[in-house]
């Protein structure tokens, strides 16, 4: 296996900058997720560390060995794409030992891996099938398969569960956690599904416009964001983000949201601010020793387990209306259109500056 580092990375397209000065590094055997929005440079992040892309400026290196010249067959690299890209004119045999036939591996050092590759992934009953006789799942694993039997350095994941449906996703990230475990690989895997990032990185690298915006565990980056839009980008829902003023008090800062207050013992500067708050620090049990959040019912989705609550937080010098969510337990019963006020659990508050969205306060 290998680390990857990434140095002060530039990807441009003409004048115009899509991946900005990107410093990470990449452990050996780390599972490391590129994570957010479409758009914001991840995919194009890990194609320039494949060699599918030249990079503008910076350096990259695999293994301590610098590859900026060095043609993507030549990184000791697999790749598993979005789209399966399978042969559909061969087996799943076929198509796990082609990439090692043009290596001109023996057959028998062939036959031995694909072997492998095939119990370790559930594929043995599959091997004389073609790609047009096999589910979406069982195509994905071949294509994972492909990438396995050649005990790459890295392995690189653009997006591969994207074209599962919900059940198939959720068993394909086990397998591949568990595939994880079990080789020990260095891993790069991009994706806009937080849950998928949460539930399967070592680290989560969460980017936006081209810029890297937090490099942490999963739990330390949902815990302690380090700015507004990583807040509101981890979790389902994510965190709510209210505009709020905070204001001098007798013990520390009230902050003013809505038609209520929120008091902090710490001190903040006065002025505006965005407010943070998980949908999980709203419970109805609480102690509303912090303050609470109150507004009329808007949406209630019963999902089993718990039952998300939206309620309209207009008023008290809010122009608009702002909605909130909550996270509660299946035993709540109010209706829509009903008054509700929550308390605010204590430590869980987070406070970003309203221009920059740079973390003020953490919980």
């Amino acid at each position: 296996m290998a680390t990857v580092e990434l140095r002060r990375v530039w990807k441009r397209y003409g004048a115009l900058p899509v991946v900005h000065d990107i410093n990470l590094e990449i452990a050996d055997g780390e599972f490391m997720v590129l994570l957010g929005p479409s758009g914001c440079g991840k995919s194009t992040t890990l194609r320039m560390i494949a060699g599918l892309e030249s990079i503008s400026d910076g350096e990259i290196r695999i293994d301590g060995k610098v590859v900026n010249g060095v043609p993507a067959k030549a990184r000791d690299i697999a790749m598993v794409f979005q789209s399966y890209a399978l042969y559909p004119h061969m087996n799943v045999r076929d198509n796990l030992g082609f990439g090692l036939r043009r290596r001109d591996v023996p057959r028998d050092e062939i036959a031995a891996r694909v072997a492998q590759a095939a119990a370790s992934l559930g594929l043995e009953p599959y091997l004389d099938r073609r790609p047009h006789a096999l589910s979406g799942g069982q195509r994905q694993r071949v294509a994972l398969g492909r990438a396995i039997v050649r005990d790459p350095k890295v392995f690189l994941f653009d997006e591969p569960l994207s074209n599962l449906d919900a059940s198939l996703r959720v068993s394909t990230r086990a397998e591949l956690s568990a595939l994880h475990r079990r080789l020990g690989a260095t891993m790069v895997y991009v994706t806009h599904d937080q849950v998928e990032a949460m539930t399967m990185g070592s680290r989560i690298c969460i980017m936006q416009d081209g810029r890297v915006r937090q490099v942490g565990a999963p739990m330390e980056v949902y815990r302690e964001p380090a700015n507004a839009f990583v807040a509101g980008f981890l979790g389902a829902p994510p965190m709510n983000l209210l505009a709020a003023r905070a204001e001098p008090g007798e013990t520390g800062t009230e902050l003013r949201v809505g038609a209520g207050s929120i008091h902090l013992p710490q001190w903040l500067p006065p002025g505006p601010v965005t407010l943070g708050v998980r949908p999980e620090a709203l419970q109805p049990s609480g102690e509303a020793g912090l303050g609470r959040l109150e507004g009329r019912i808007t949406g209630i989705e019963q999902l089993g387990a718990e039952t998300i609550v939206a309620f309209d937080l207009s008023g008290g010098g809010v122009a608009e209306s702002v909605t909130v969510r909550a996270r509660l337990d299946n035993g709540f019963a109010a209706g829509i259109g009903e008054r509700i006020a929550l308390p605010l659990r204590p430590g869980s508050l987070h406070v970003f500056d309203a221009e920059t969205g740079a973390v003020i306060r953490r919980a």
